[in-house]
């Protein structure tokens, strides 16, 4: 795999966290963008209505849909008729579910799931013999998100976030001009500088291909409070996106019970993935 030399990194002054430049500008946008986004919708029945749960309450600004999943279709259903936003969410590491998924994508996407499970370095590592294996999961999860949605995806994230792994990057398996999920942000000391330096290469080719926010965040863990300001604080002026699972109690408790909202102060959550220029 050829490794890049990575982009310069640019921060608020103020802030301890590491993130990227801007997709649209490399300096950082003088308007921001808080978009709270609920993984996993159409797993199970219990995540979506949990999730569903959340945008109803305008603490989730969106989704990203598993499709070939035991709630996938229903998901799909209440997210047209209630207007979720929803983005795909690639998975090549949890079993279909799906009661009507074709035994050939199984086979696929259980071979790969071997793979990028067996050795953490695997994600990193081009795998030739995969190759059409991972261009066959991809397309069929487009166009399984197409039927079932009636839309192409204009937003793709990762299960796991391997969307991010190499056999996907490289393969250039992600359409052009969508809107990717990026790698983590991170704070100072937190990662080792080779870890640092493999995350900007890899959003430095995201990037030529793709839209991609300022920062990305986990929302846990919860404590300190500082932490979430911290990142409240940066997406007053980038943007922002923050991961969430509230099929998690912590996590749901935070959205549903008014967490979020003490801490947020008069700083807007997005309504949509709705990336500030």
């Amino acid at each position: 795999m050829a490794i890049v030399n990575p982009v310069p990194v640019q921060i608020p002054s103020s802030s301890g966290i590491r993130g990227g430049t801007s997709s649209a500008n490399p300096s950082i946008n003088a308007a921001g963008s808080l978009i709270v986004n609920a993984d996993d919708w159409g797993r199970d029945f219990e995540t979506t209505n949990r999730i569903f749960e959340c945008v109803t309450a305008g603490t989730v600004s969106s989704t990203s849909a598993m499709v070939f999943m035991a709630d996938s279709e229903r998901g799909a259903d209440l997210a047209r008729a209630r207007g979720v936003d929803c983005g795909l969410h690639l998975n090549f590491t949890t079993p279909f579910t799906a009661p009507g998924c074709p035994a050939p994508l199984r086979k696929h996407q259980e071979r790969i799931g071997r793979y990028l499970k067996g050795n953490r370095l695997a994600q990193v590592v081009y795998h030739p013999g995969l190759t059409s294996a991972f261009s066959f999961v991809v397309a069929a999860q487009i166009d399984e998100f197409e039927r079932i949605f009636g839309v192409t995806p204009h937003r793709l994230d990762g299960h796991h976030h391997m969307h991010l792994c190499a056999n996907v990057l490289f393969g250039k398996l992600l359409p052009t001009g969508t809107t990717v999920r990026r790698n983590f942000s991170f704070r100072k000391r937190e990662k080792s500088g080779i870890n640092r330096l493999y995350r900007a290469a890899i959003d430095r080719v995201l990037r030529k291909r793709h839209r991609l926010t300022d920062y990305f965040f986990s929302l846990p863990p919860l404590e300190p409070p500082s932490r979430i300001d911290e990142i409240f604080s940066i997406a007053r002026r980038s943007n922002v996106e923050v991961e969430t699972h509230p099929v998690n109690p912590e996590e749901y408790r935070f959205l549903t019970g008014g967490g979020i909202l003490r801490r947020l102060g008069d700083l807007p959550i997005a309504r949509g993935f709705t990336i500030a220029a």
